[in-house]
């Protein structure tokens, strides 16, 4: 995996829209918001937010995406 993907975003706020992985939990989400310290993401097929750490957040190369996406049928979570 290229050294830029591996590097989190810092404690900046990624912008709205933005592909990102949380670090902390391993899930890929899109970039909801941002309420008050947190980062608001969702997953790519759709699903619940959930809230996580600026410095836990970095960018998604490809690979992520594509497998983000067939995650949650896999694990039995809300269809994408």
């Amino acid at each position: 995996m290229p050294r830029e993907a591996e590097e989190t975003l810092g404690e900046s706020q990624p912008p709205v829209g933005t592909h990102v992985v949380d670090t902390d939990t391993g899930r890929a989400g899109i970039v909801m918001g941002h309420e008050g310290p947190y980062v608001q993401l969702r997953p790519p097929g759709g699903g619940r937010e959930w809230d996580a750490e600026p410095g836990a957040v970095r960018r998604t190369v490809p690979g992520d995406r594509a497998g983000a996406e067939a995650a949650p049928a896999e694990a039995g979570d809300e269809p994408p």
